[in-house]
């Protein structure tokens, strides 16, 4: 019975990852998130086995600046409170999109 219950919780997240990326796109999210490291790694650990205390040793972020940060991705519908307030996003910033930028035309040093 448990390994049909780790199943379904399995199945679920899929479910939850296929329909918040056609509720709401990469860039979206990312626009939420904003493009800094450190709350594009917060938002990524957030897959429901995590609180926010956890989430405040992991990251090195304030825990008062976290709260308020993940209450605004609550908001937005990003993140989602689960299991007795363990946090979990609706599916993870893939590596590599979140830059807006050009690439640097400096040349390298030799």
């Amino acid at each position: 019975m448990d390994k049909d219950n780790n199943k379904l919780e399995q199945l679920l997240e899929c479910l939850i990852h296929v329909i918040g990326r056609a509720a709401m796109p990469i860039e979206k999210v990312q626009e939420v998130v904003g493009s800094r490291g450190k709350q594009i790694k917060a938002f990524n650990l957030l897959a429901g086995n995590i609180t926010l205390a956890d989430l405040a040793k992991k990251t090195k972020l304030d825990r008062g600046n976290l709260s308020r940060t993940t209450n605004r991705w609550i908001e937005n519908g990003i993140v989602f409170r689960i299991d007795g307030g363990k946090l979990m996003h609706i599916y993870p910033i893939p590596k590599g999109s979140s830059k807006k930028h050009a690439p640097s035309t400096r040349r390298k040093r030799k």
